[in-house]
């Protein structure tokens, strides 16, 4: 079955990022995004570890090792870009400054609920980050995400089975097969990979899903 790729994952996430809109990409998958967005559109994108207005990857071999995401990966700084402390940082995401954040996830509940931090393995690393801020200060949080595990496993759920990062936190699911968004009803879905059918993503899904 054919299946977007994680750069098709991002650049559906970035067309869904209103001009003017501040933003925090997440460890991991959503540092895609930063590749994706317009450059003739204002976005500015926020950094956990104290940028706002990082700009896209650099070039192989213009790396700055000084000038690096929350994720230790290198970036780029856009005219106007700003540099601050931590705890400033940390103050954006908990005041409500940002408008957006993007995030990876282990599982996602139907009703929104999101566990992207432990998953009980022995080697993984025993703290939230900054991924609880951020999901509950964020105005509105996107989830990327393969839509099943390597083992077939729905990674949309009833419930989360692993250790919650937020309740009811998350707007909209994006996936290798489909975009949905988490309502009060249940999971809407948007749209999905050409080719494939409701009945199909269903059987493929852990919850129940609606279509516009």
């Amino acid at each position: 079955m054919k299946r977007f790729t994680r750069d098709e994952i991002a650049s559906r996430v970035a067309r869904d990022i209103p001009e003017g809109s501040y933003v925090n990409l997440g460890i991991g998958l959503p540092t895609l995004v930063a590749n994706h967005l317009d450059p003739t559109r204002e976005v500015f994108l926020h950094s956990e570890n104290g940028i706002l207005g990082m700009g896209p990857a650099p070039a192989k071999g213009e790396e700055d090792e000084d000038l690096i995401n929350a994720g230790k990966q290198p970036v780029t700084l856009l005219t106007g870009g700003a540099y601050f402390h931590h705890a400033d940082s940390f103050s954006m995401m908990r005041g409500g400054h940002l408008d957006i954040c993007v995030l990876g996830a282990f599982q996602v509940s139907e009703r929104g609920d999101l566990a992207n931090w432990h998953t009980g393995a022995t080697d993984a690393i025993p703290a939230v980050g900054g991924a609880m801020d951020l999901a509950i200060g964020a105005k509105k949080v996107f989830v990327m995400m393969e839509h099943q595990t390597k083992s077939g496993e729905s990674k949309i759920v009833p419930a989360c089975t692993y250790p919650l990062t937020g309740v009811g936190c998350v707007s909209r699911i994006y996936t290798d097969l489909a975009t949905m968004d988490a309502t009060p009803e249940g999971l809407l879905v948007i749209d999905m990979i050409e080719g494939l059918s409701l009945d199909v993503l269903q059987q493929m899904t852990g919850v129940p899903l609606r279509q516009i």
